[in-house]
């Protein structure tokens, strides 16, 4: 299987900043510090902290360049090394819920209809804190973030399979957690 420009390119830089080269690291970072960066806010929605996730994913690369094998695609493999520092980020602070109001959809509706779509939102995001941290990330990146199960389960590490039966577990738990929700009236 031929290499092409882009992964030859890839190779050729991390080859680089294995020899400690800081002009390939800044090239990294010009290459793909946007995307580290995006990935990162998209997640934290904190602009401080998703510069503080590209610093900490170009560290790793500095320090393990040869953390690449190429076994899964190399934007992968990076935003992978970003996902572990994320949720590292995220484990240490607090559950926020102020960000509902600001997700809430108004569409003209009374302070009912209103009141009554944020009961269920708030229901809606108590049934998502219920799932354990890696059936949420799946289930997230799946809806929200339309990854395929392929690259779920490389941004998981784990077998296709396995990212399958997550995400499986996860919509259930969800569709019977809202229907109670439903059946009791929030």
């Amino acid at each position: 299987m031929e290499e092409s420009k882009d992964q030859s390119h890839e190779r050729e830089l991390l080859a680089r900043i294995e020899l400690k080269d800081q002009r390939a690291l800044r090239e990294f970072h010009t290459v793909y510090g946007r995307r580290i960066y995006a990935f990162a806010l998209r997640r934290l929605r904190d602009p401080d902290e998703a510069e503080t996730i590209v610093s900490d994913t170009l560290f790793e690369i500095w320090k393990h360049p040869s953390g690449f094998r190429g076994e899964s695609r190399f934007s992968t493999w990076l935003l992978g090394i970003a996902r572990y520092k994320v949720l590292m980020l995220l484990r240490a602070r607090p559950p926020q819920h102020e960000e509902l109001d600001e997700t809430m959809p108004d569409k003209g509706l009374g302070s009912f209809e209103t009141f009554a779509n944020k009961e269920l939102l708030g229901g809606l995001l108590r049934c998502m804190e219920q799932l354990g941290e890696i059936h949420r990330e799946c289930l997230h990146l799946v809806l929200f973030e339309e990854r395929s199960l392929y690259e779920v389960a490389a941004i998981q590490q784990c077998p296709e399979n396995t990212a399958k039966t997550r995400l499986f577990h996860a919509r259930r738990r969800i569709k019977d957690c809202v229907s109670l929700l439903l059946d009791r009236g929030h």
